[in-house]
């Protein structure tokens, strides 16, 4: 499977310039030969698990929308056509899928979220509707006539099902039949609804985009978690005033001030921002040892050439430089020196880590123990 994409008269560079964020985009035959990295049984699969996360959604005959929760036992009941099953974060249970992600490498990791897999069925689709955030929709096998539109106001929400959201008809500016191969960029907030044209695999790579809500109830619970933020405003300078009713513009700028002394903490909130930004948002399959490695059973594993060191699928981490060298995986920070710099950015990469690779790392009791705890916490596993 391929792991760049045919840009075409394009380039990365091109492509962030004049689409990112901006207006969509359709390259066609952008992964010759691809087909999935999945197949819809396997698919099935993973809807029929407790912890993973997946919906039917149908269009009945009377042009009623139903949506079915997970885990699903069959789908018989489903018919032959008008539904479609989407099963989140497939990239975190199958390792083919989580390699797509580096299909858009010239994007910072921690900006992505998962991997959505859907399987439709003739004339299945969602409806229209609009995301919150980017994605990049790569067509597998089957076709699928995919419409997008620009951001319109005037558009109305559309709630057919408690659980589904719609939005009224739009003018699309793309109107195409994607085929195996194709990619299809959605930008923020345009409008797009796709519909199989028969059995189709859709492939959407969601990228993170955290709301200014999220960020700062996250980071008062971090406050809260850490006992800081504790002090309470002080105004020792404090002048007489003759209009006490008044909140002046010095004291709101001073009440600011106060709430962002903790955001631009160069040590906290670099630390906080890594931890959140690399929390998974879905079920991660941990592989915890049984009884936790020792360093020297590590450093013996790496004698035999036959085994790998492999990272669970779809774990996020990234190295912040901020103020100090520190990994963060899954949430958990690991500080760096620089003997340890090189190990910590192959661990970020989530990229095999070979035998020979790391027998060069195991003169360094530090890299030992590094890879020792990343085992010992189920984040990487040997093969």
């Amino acid at each position: 499977m391929t792991n760049e994409i045919n840009w075409g008269d394009l380039t990365p560079e091109l492509f962030l310039k004049e689409y990112w964020q901006k207006k969509p985009l359709l390259i066609k035959n952008a992964l010759p030969g691809f087909q999935g990295s999945i197949d819809a049984n396997e698919l099935a699969g993973l809807a029929m698990e407790q912890e993973i996360e997946s919906r039917i959604i149908s269009k009945q005959p009377d042009n009623k929308w139903q949506v079915s929760h997970g885990p699903f036992d069959d789908f018989e009941q489903f018919g032959e056509q008008n539904w479609t099953l989407l099963v989140q974060a497939v990239n975190n249970w199958s390792r083919e899928t989580d390699q797509l992600i580096s299909l858009v490498n010239f994007i910072p990791r921690w900006r992505v979220d998962d991997v959505m897999v859907s399987f439709s069925t003739p004339n299945g689709g969602v409806g229209a509707h609009l995301d919150q955030y980017d994605v990049f929709i790569i067509q597998g096998e089957g076709k699928r006539r995919w419409q997008v539109g620009l951001p319109d106001s005037s558009l109305e929400t559309l709630l057919p099902h408690p659980d589904l959201k719609q939005v009224s008809d739009f003018t699309p500016v793309i109107d195409e039949v994607t085929e195996a191969g194709d990619l299809l960029y959605i930008p923020p907030n345009h409008p797009h609804k796709g519909v199989a044209l028969e059995n189709a695999l859709n492939f959407s790579i969601g990228f993170q985009a955290p709301s200014s809500q999220d960020l700062w109830s996250a980071f008062a619970d971090k406050l809260i978690d850490n006992n800081r933020g504790e002090f309470r405003f002080a105004d020792k300078n404090r002048q007489v005033t003759a209009e006490p009713e008044i909140l002046s513009n010095d004291d709101v700028k001073s009440l600011t001030d106060f709430m962002l002394n903790e955001v631009n903490d160069s040590t906290f909130f670099p630390l906080f921002i890594g931890q959140y930004l690399t929390q998974s948002h879905h079920t991660l399959e941990l592989l915890i040892p049984m009884e936790p490695f020792t360093n020297e059973q590590v450093k013996g594993f790496t004698e035999d050439n036959s085994i790998e060191f492999l990272p669970v699928s779809g774990i996020k981490s990234l190295i912040s430089h901020t103020p100090s060298s520190n990994l963060f995986i899954n949430g958990d920070v690991f500080q760096l020196e620089e003997e340890t710099l090189e190990l910590g950015k192959i661990l970020a990469s989530s990229q095999p880590l070979t035998m020979e690779q790391a027998k060069s790392f195991m003169g360094c009791l530090k890299n030992n123990q590094l890879l020792t705890t990343v085992l010992n916490k189920g984040y990487w596993y040997i093969d």
